[in-house]
């Protein structure tokens, strides 16, 4: 594949009907300055309700949405599955992707996600719902993030299961979710004497959003890929990080020598990082940035 071009007929049908879905959602809800339409965005983004009792593979999971702050519409979605003896289960903090701008706990496709990833662990699923570009600007998600696991290590004991293991906590998330989990593990390991109950013991990254200046060698070779293109992710970066900042800045790049530093000397938890090199254009960026974060 040596041109702009991901050749399509190697997609199976129903991807390429997902891609074109995709596409199509997002010109229908981005104005032509790159701003989000809200209105538009609330009529195909279709939600899950709750409190609700599903059967994944024949494992009962119960969600509930439990409220931390109202003035930021600040809450958690809880996922808890139902186990043989109450069997001790690990707590996974989730934080939902979305180009730091769209999508809840409560969008069905990450209900799915949190319910499915619940049942098959299985783990008690808290999916936090933070606020979004561009109306709240980077710092303000990783705040939520940070907040949220302050008040579940706070009022665990009248909110989770009894049977949830907070020392065997792992922060997690996709896309932009992966990177908030990257800098709310960050803070939590730095500020750990903020934590009576929780230990992070693990930080989950599925093709974690990471960025730079320097433009990558699949950046430069995939500019028109399918769904997410270098323009789209460009306008991401714009309206999340801070006015005048640019993709050097610590949020997007942590391979800059800012971020590593604040790293060093850093009780940093063991870290699994999913990347899809073959298909995604950002495939080298995030191979550098998170090849930073092991060394």
């Amino acid at each position: 594949m040596g041109n702009n071009n991901i050749e399509s007929r190697r997609l199976p049908l129903l991807t390429r009907l997902k891609l074109l879905i995709s596409v199509l959602i997002g010109y229908l809800t981005t104005r032509s300055d790159g701003t989000l339409n809200r209105r538009v965005l609330k009529l195909v983004d279709l939600k899950a309700s709750a409190p609700a009792t599903k059967l994944i593979n024949t494992i009962p999971i119960s969600t509930s949405d439990i409220t931390i702050d109202p003035s930021r519409d600040l809450w958690f979605r809880l996922f808890i599955p139902t186990t043989p003896n109450s069997a001790s289960l690990p707590l996974i903090v989730y934080f939902h992707g979305g180009g730091f701008t769209k999508y809840g706990p409560d969008s069905k496709v990450f209900d799915h996600l949190c319910s499915h990833v619940a049942a098959r662990v299985p783990a008690v699923v808290a999916s936090v719902n933070y606020r979004l570009a561009p109306e709240h600007k980077c710092p303000s998600q990783y705040e939520d993030g940070f907040d949220a696991l302050k008040f579940i290590d706070a009022r665990h004991y009248d909110v989770l299961p009894a049977n949830a293991d907070l020392g065997r906590c792992f922060i997690g998330g996709d896309s932009a979710g992966g990177n908030i989990a990257h800098h709310v593990t960050v803070r939590a390991v730095e500020q750990a004497e903020q934590f009576h109950k929780i230990r992070i013991v693990g930080m989950l990254g599925l093709q974690p959003f990471f960025g730079g200046q320097q433009r990558t060698e699949s950046e430069l070779r995939l500019t028109k890929a399918p769904m997410l293109s270098v323009e789209s992710t460009d306008m991401y970066w714009r309206e999340f990080l801070p006015v005048g900042a640019d993709r050097n800045h610590p949020a997007a790049n942590v391979a800059n020598s800012e971020a590593a530093a604040a790293l060093t000397n850093l009780d940093f938890p063991t870290s699994l990082w999913w990347l899809s090199i073959r298909m995604h254009f950002m495939a080298s960026m995030h191979f550098r940035n998170c090849l930073s974060l092991l060394c």
